[in-house]
């Protein structure tokens, strides 16, 4: 936190709103993921739904006008046709379409153990459909079945033996499984598998597109943003920081920031400049009262310096510099118990005139002897007044020489 703090406001500024961009990204990505997921695993499952419509249509279609020409074109058959069919809708896409079923006659319509499992269900349950994401060989496969269901004209093949036509009788013998269907009945199922590994690539791709249609978005609104902000609080308050330190180097209370509305920062300008009138007038009334001052202690007939609490004396009048030898300037920052001897030579002169931080009503005029620069000694009689600038405790001694006896 302490780095943080020390950091410039619009490096702040610039931090948090980068954080927030890299948090926003996360988000829409991950959210964008999830969608472009749930609309490809959508699409497989519609198109592998319309794979399997076709075939189980062109099965009917065939069983339904296909006489006793199968009898002599064996490409006539109806399996055959849509197997035929499957292949040739699906040529050049990654999906995989054949029919299954659990009383097979051709060996290659035998199902796996998925396939299986899922006919039961279909024979138990009476579904419509079934779809799932299956991992097959180590790779992702979307996996999509839709039962086949006996027709009349299916009854023609797979119905009685005794009324199946002799080329089927003479493939398949009486007692064979593939016999004895009822209308209604689920015959088998067409299967559809998808590998998802080409769905994820498109995903990548429209995801990276997505991202960086995202991004240019971000960055135009993070840059209006910025530069709202920048305008309308950070400038503002950077040139306000400023003003506020030149004040504090030069002590001019001159600056005046110009006004920016009625918010709150247009609010704390306005403190700011009235602050700064309020503060010219009192540093002029200040100037005014030290001058008027200056000019009494000019005027005053003894020598008269202002000392804080340990001594030191920040003024002093031009009685006081003769009476100690020195030039004005050279008597300021001295302390005026390097000149003062006798009775109240001592801090304790100070402190003996104080109460509870104020002075003593019944202080009486002290006597002592200032010795000057140059060794000229002066009988005084030191009297103390008490005030405060500041914070600071001022005493201002007034030393009036004492007619020698």
């Amino acid at each position: 936190m302490s780095r943080l703090a020390n950091l410039h406001l619009r490096t702040k500024f610039n931090l948090i709103m980068s954080l927030l961009l890299i948090s926003l990204l996360i988000a829409a990505a991950y959210l964008s993921y999830r969608k472009q997921q749930a609309l490809v695993l959508k699409f497989a499952a519609d198109n592998a739904r319309n794979f399997a419509r076709q075939i189980i249509e062109t099965r009917d279609y065939m069983s339904g006008v296909v006489g006793d020409e199968a009898e002599r074109n064996y490409d006539l058959v109806p399996q055959v046709v849509a197997s035929r069919v499957a292949k040739r809708i699906t040529s050049g896409t990654p999906y995989y379409v054949r029919q299954v079923s659990l009383r097979y006659r051709n060996p290659e319509n035998s199902p796996d153990g998925y396939e299986a499992s899922r006919l039961k269900e279909f024979n138990q349950l009476g579904a419509k459909e079934s779809s799932s994401l299956e991992t097959i060989g180590g790779r992702l496969t979307f996996r999509y079945m839709q039962p086949m269901v006996a027709v009349e004209s299916c009854l023609a093949c797979h119905g009685e033996y005794d009324s199946a036509p002799a080329f089927v009788r003479a493939r398949f013998p009486r007692g064979h499984y593939s016999y004895g269907y009822r209308s209604g009945e689920v015959i088998g199922a067409v299967s559809v598998s998808i590998p998802m590994a080409e769905l994820y690539r498109q995903i990548g791709t429209n995801l990276r597109q997505d991202l960086l249609y995202r991004v240019g978005i971000f960055l135009i609104i993070i840059m209006v943003m910025g530069w709202i902000l920048r305008r309308s609080i950070i400038g503002p308050v950077k040139e306000l920081a400023e003003s506020i330190t030149r004040v504090t180097r030069t002590g001019s209370f001159h600056e005046r920031l110009l006004p920016r509305g009625n918010d709150e920062i247009g609010t704390l300008i306005k403190s700011f400049n009235e602050m700064m009138v309020e503060l010219e007038q009192r540093n002029l009334q200040s100037s005014e009262a030290d001058a008027r001052y200056r000019s009494l202690m000019e005027m005053a007939g003894s020598a008269v310096v202002t000392c804080l609490q340990d001594g030191r004396i920040i003024i002093a009048n031009q009685r006081a510099a003769d009476l100690f030898g020195l030039p004005r300037k050279s008597v300021l920052g001295r302390n005026i118990f390097e000149f003062i001897s006798g009775e109240g030579s001592g801090k304790e002169l100070f402190a003996a005139s104080m109460v509870d931080g104020k002075l003593r009503p019944d202080v009486e005029s002290t006597m002592g002897t200032v010795r000057g620069f140059r060794g000229r000694t002066t009988r005084v009689e030191l009297s103390i007044a008490l005030s405060e600038s500041e914070q600071q405790l001022l005493f201002t001694v007034i030393l009036r020489e004492h007619p020698r006896g």
